[in-house]
């Protein structure tokens, strides 16, 4: 399970990232909207690095198994 941290900025807007990804971060208008473009952004990540054979991070790295 990938964990998100999110938190107000002082201009209002919201932050959210996930920290097993560094640099996937999202801000957004609410704390909802920062959340749902961060995890999009991750899912992103996540298949580029599967697509270029990169490791995933351990919070996931067993999420797939060969049958």
């Amino acid at each position: 399970m990938l964990k998100i941290e999110s938190e107000r900025e002082e201009d209002g807007r919201w932050i959210a990232e996930v920290p097993a990804l560094p640099g996937v971060l999202s801000y957004g208008a609410t704390e909802a909207e920062a959340q749902a473009k961060v995890k999009a952004l991750a899912l992103r990540v996540i298949a580029d690095r599967l697509e270029n054979g990169e490791p995933l991070p351990r919070e996931i790295a067993g999420v797939f198994e060969a049958a």
